[in-house]
């Protein structure tokens, strides 16, 4: 059993769903949308791990949005760190890198090696960032 289970808010739920199988190799287990065809429930998986997702209010805000109009949070994402993201270990992380680049995520961080592994940081299209590391087993 998981035990612990990032969930994340998006403007757009069920576009961000979409965009994230496609960008980073998911695969959908749940999408509920209500009456006006907003996300009230997503889940998504990756090597058996589940991310949930929703756009919970139609005041929700995503980071990019929130970038756009409070100028100190541009500034904190000026870095190419991962600050309220998303950690995923993937088996081919090269694989995952080509994905995210033709979906047009914006690449924080180019393929590096080195301690602890072989990775790189990527902002989705409302501006998560999440950090993509290779298995130590592959």
């Amino acid at each position: 059993m998981q035990r612990i289970v990032p969930m994340l808010s998006y403007e757009d739920g069920d576009a961000a769903m979409d965009w994230l199988i496609r960008a980073f190799g998911f695969v959908e287990k749940e999408r509920w949308l209500d009456e006006s065809g907003r996300l009230t429930h997503g889940e998504l998986s990756i090597a058996g791990q589940v991310i949930m997702l929703a756009a919970p209010t139609p005041q929700y805000q995503s980071p990019k949005s929130v970038r756009a109009n409070y100028p100190p949070a541009a500034e904190w994402s000026q870095v190419p760190y991962i600050f309220n993201g998303v950690l995923v270990y993937v088996e081919d992380v090269e694989e995952v890198f080509k994905m995210a680049v033709a979906a047009g995520a914006t690449i924080l961080s180019q393929l590096e090696d080195g301690f602890p592994g072989r990775r790189f940081r990527v902002e989705d299209l409302e501006g998560h960032r999440w950090f993509f590391m290779q298995t130590q087993s592959t």
